[in-house]
């Protein structure tokens, strides 16, 4: 039973497609952040491929449909920002200068973590394009010779704790400004963050989604040069 399950090309797709159902119910009902779905996705599969003994090579071999979305997904975040060009034009220094506060202060951060744990040049090199996305990370970190596996496990983390308390933190702060709410959300937690900053408004999602394009293309220059400081 398990070899057929583990065999089965649609398997990985339809573990995760039904785990984020589960989430997403989840949420409704309890209607808090900390039961993020994705958050509950990952929790639930890993269940079930521990429970029915299936590697993750076999799980990737259906789940790796999904995979194939996540490049026009993150195209068709330019929609909402292309319906607030208009903004983008009255604020472009603002926003420019808020993003590349964004990228420098995740890097430096990584950089502080490094020193205070006495990290090796590989582990802190992973860690470096942790706030970007996959897709950008993965090849960043593979070109400064960190452990590709672990800087999309980063990657992850941080996209789920942006998504979680993102809310949070933007109270204790007391941000109000739509603009510095998406620009603070997507330059620390790429896309999963995004997913928040769009349930908060149209001009935060819009926002959000351009800091994760301007970072992830400031991070390929920014963590090359942050690499050679430690």
């Amino acid at each position: 039973m398990n070899e057929f399950i583990a065999e089965s090309a649609y398997f990985g797709v339809s573990i995760s497609l039904f785990a984020f159902f589960i989430g997403t119910l989840i949420k409704k009902r309890f209607k808090s952040a900390v039961f993020n779905p994705l958050l509950i996705t990952i929790i639930i599969v890993i269940a079930v491929l521990l429970l029915f003994k299936i590697d993750y090579d076999s799980y990737y071999n259906g789940a790796k449909y999904l995979s194939y979305l996540l490049t026009p997904a993150t195209v068709s975040l330019a929609v909402p920002l292309y319906q607030q060009w208009q903004l983008l034009k009255s604020n472009a220094l603002a926003i420019m200068l808020g993003i590349i506060s964004g990228m420098i202060t995740s890097l430096v951060c990584v950089l502080a973590f490094a020193l205070i744990l006495r990290l090796d040049h590989k582990d802190y090199v992973t860690l470096l394009p942790k706030s970007i996305t996959t897709a950008i990370g993965m090849g960043v970190s593979e070109e400064l010779g960190g452990y590709v596996a672990i800087t999309v496990a980063a990657i992850v983390i941080t996209g789920i704790l942006g998504n979680v308390i993102a809310e949070s933190v933007l109270k204790v702060f007391k941000i109000t400004e739509p603009i510095a709410k998406g620009i603070a959300i997507g330059s620390a937690s790429h896309a999963m963050g995004t997913a928040k900053a769009m349930e908060l408004g149209e001009i935060e999602g819009a926002m959000s989604s351009l800091s994760i394009v301007v970072s992830g293309l400031l991070t390929v220059v920014g963590a090359t040069v942050f690499s050679y400081i430690y």
